[in-house]
């Protein structure tokens, strides 16, 4: 298994740009897909990006396309999240996921059996 500790989260002014990561532990990072999800207050969690195993291959949500970023650097157990153009309704806790899968990505939250604790990022117009 796997453990997944978020930081970097808080408060920008839309338009700005916000870089948070995730940091694991446990099993060999490099054995997992990781994602980047969110839920804002009263919505469901939503899928943000996801990265393969190796960092060759990524995914987006037709929201975050053009302006996030998601990239992992194996041999420091991290995936980041760098967000630009940020938007108030980018506002959310902000959730990494683990998903022990070397083919696909997955964009559903059932698809991902490991989650860090969230960090919150408040965008404001």
């Amino acid at each position: 298994q796997v453990q997944l500790v978020e930081s970097g989260g808080g408060l920008v002014q839309a338009g700005a740009s916000l870089s948070i990561s995730c940091a694991a532990s446990g099993d060999p990072f490099s054995n997992y897909a990781m994602g980047w999800f969110r839920q804002a207050p009263g919505k469901e969690r939503e899928f943000v990006a996801a990265i393969n195993w190796r960092g060759t291959s990524t995914y987006y949500s037709d929201s975050v396309k053009g302006r996030f970023t998601i990239s992992r650097d194996n041999a420091k157990n991290t995936v980041y999240l760098q967000m630009n153009s940020l938007k108030p309704e980018d506002t959310a806790v902000y959730y990494c996921a683990a998903d022990r899968r070397l083919v696909g990505l997955g964009t559903t939250p059932g698809a991902y059996k490991y989650w860090g604790q969230g960090t919150q990022v408040t965008v404001s117009s």
